[in-house]
């Protein structure tokens, strides 16, 4: 998945493959196996990638081990995940203990709202793994059009739609316009 992601950057900056060559010393055929998922970047390269890209490395760290089944290719996840905004959070709680199961969390969120009852509850946390791809039924945070929800994630071919739990919410289907973003999968509460 890094390699998709390095290459929507540079295609995005419109770069091309060989002014990415030039400007981080690694050879075009390296990064052509690294855009292809054939190979990763050492974390040197990596940052040196980033360096010559304008954007900031750890948002690409998140994608490092992860990989794209099928599914996840059909709803072209990789066009749903950022490389170059970061979540802002308004405060902080403090430190809460991370649990053994969930190791590659980056987050504790606390749940604001019962739309996700009776699965997550309000002021209860979630453990958040950023810039994960989801497979249907995943449970995830989101960036919609400005504001960030936690919803069920469900994909069927190119159509993406969010569910909460509590029934008196409705389902939000993405439309193409959206300014869509998947911020994380949801590990543990």
């Amino acid at each position: 998945m890094i390699g998709d992601m390095i290459a929507k950057a540079r295609k995005e900056k419109r770069m091309t493959k060989t002014e990415l060559s030039r400007l981080t010393d690694i050879n075009i055929g390296h990064l052509t196996h690294i855009e292809k998922g054939e190979r990763n970047p050492s974390h040197k390269a990596l940052k040196n990638i980033c360096k010559a890209l304008d954007i900031p490395y750890q948002q690409l760290m998140y994608t490092y081990d992860k990989t794209i089944n099928e599914d996840q290719e059909n709803y072209n996840v990789v066009s749903h995940i950022s490389y170059n905004k970061l979540l802002a959070v308004d405060s902080v709680s403090g430190f809460i203990d991370c649990p053994s199961n969930v190791p590659s969390s980056a987050i504790a969120l606390k749940i604001n709202d019962d739309s996700m009852a009776p699965t997550f509850t309000k002021d209860s946390y979630v453990f958040v793994e950023f810039n994960t791809p989801l497979n249907s039924k995943d449970y995830g945070v989101f960036s919609l059009n400005g504001d960030v929800i936690i919803r069920k994630f469900f994909a069927r071919q190119d159509k993406i739609t969010l569910r909460a739990d509590n029934k008196s919410f409705a389902d939000i289907s993405i439309k193409k316009d959206d300014d869509f973003y998947i911020i994380g999968k949801i590990l543990s509460k």
